[in-house]
């Protein structure tokens, strides 16, 4: 039986067959908190201590569907079957690298796919979600952007990510997550806090470890800078200036980069959280020593470390290439030279590509067959 499938309602002319709601009708329960599902059983006449019991079928003993939810009243199940579903993803492929990241293709309900990657280490377990099918940023060195936007995902659907990929994985408890799959979750605000809130509330995930990576959506880093959710801000920079940044993030043209920087000025004040600022380097392109040294004059008087992410190739763009080692090496002295704390991101999942820049949702493919491949 497959995860998202439920009793549909009566038909309106008393007959005892039933008909299968639309997604439309269906509230997605995953997504919600404890008191949102509350409020949704008070005003169904039901205790309001139904609400916690579904929290916790949902975010601890992880029911794929109301049928599932044993301590409920058999009616109270058979009702949330017509008009409610729980779990809405499913596999559709598994690629698991040698360094032990795995990418994860999950089919939404409407057929199209994202991508998700879970990610070991020694200290922690990560996982990096998508917050939407494909991306309108339309970076020029990233898969996603080549989809294009397709469709924003609900807060359900990416909490769901988390819940999915734990269950695939369970001796290790998921620690972290960061929002650097497919899609600009600034972009989707309102569903990326509601499933911050929820992760932070319901799953228990701190919120020091959650982390939100943005190119810049000014309006979207204000918004999550109001929602009181003490998250990290990585704000993807990828060029010193806004001609070059132009050409590698065209949404660049929305917002300058020092309306960018003030705006993270003011995440970092209303959060007390510091900014990481990223900086994919691509070679001959953005990673001179001249690239280096007005990366520093832009980001004099912005505390926050720089994490440098050597660019991972993606098929079809071949037009750029990784900075070698050394050009890496003296970008990064320069910045260290001028006191700035810099980290490199480590490169997991590329021989699957699952790293960075490198999720494409399965080209939206509406398959269900399974693929397991084990790269060596």
């Amino acid at each position: 039986m497959s995860l998202t499938e439920s009793q549909a309602p009566a038909n309106p002319e008393g007959s005892s067959e039933r008909v299968q709601p639309t997604d439309a009708e269906l509230v997605h329960l995953i997504g919600l908190t404890s008191s949102e599902l509350t409020t949704l059983m008070t005003e169904r006449g039901q205790p309001a201590y139904r609400g916690k019991q579904i929290a916790r079928w949902l975010y601890s003993k992880r029911a794929a569907s109301p049928s599932m939810m044993t301590d409920l009243p058999a009616s109270l199940r058979t009702d949330l079957d017509t008009w409610a579903v729980a779990r809405t993803l499913s596999a559709i492929r598994m690629d698991a690298a040698a360094d032990g990241a795995i990418k994860y293709a999950l089919q939404l309900r409407d057929g199209l796919a994202i991508e998700a990657v879970y990610l070991p280490y020694q200290d922690r377990v990560s996982v990096c979600l998508s917050s939407q099918v494909g991306c309108p940023a339309g970076c020029t060195f990233c898969a996603t952007a080549r989809m294009g936007l397709k469709r924003q995902l609900t807060a359900g659907e990416i909490v769901e990510q988390y819940l999915w990929l734990q269950d695939a994985q369970p001796n290790r408890r998921i620690s972290h997550a960061v929002f650097m799959g497919m899609g600009e979750p600034l972009l989707n605000v309102e569903a990326v806090i509601q499933a911050l809130r929820v992760l932070i509330v319901e799953v228990q995930v701190s919120a020091r470890n959650l982390t939100v990576s943005t190119v810049g959506a000014v309006p979207g880093m204000l918004r999550l800078a109001e929602s009181g959710l003490p998250v990290n801000l990585a704000l993807s920079l990828h060029a010193p200036n806004d001609g070059l940044r132009a050409q590698l993030v065209p949404t660049a043209r929305a917002w300058p980069l020092l309306q960018i920087l003030s705006a993270a000025d003011q995440y970092r004040l209303q959060t007390g959280r510091d900014v990481t600022y990223e900086y994919v380097l691509i070679n001959n392109v953005n990673d001179s020593e001249a690239n280096a040294r007005a990366l520093t004059d832009l980001l004099d008087g912005h505390s926050g470390s720089v994490n440098l992410i050597p660019y991972n190739p993606v098929k079809g763009i071949e037009v750029y290439e990784p900075s070698t080692s050394d050009r890496i090496g003296r970008f990064r002295r320069i910045l260290v030279a001028a006191g700035r704390t810099v980290t490199q991101r480590m490169r997991r999942g590329l021989a699957v590509s699952a790293a960075c820049g490198q999720l494409a949702g399965a080209d939206g493919s509406k398959t269900s067959q399974r693929h397991i491949r084990r790269s060596r």
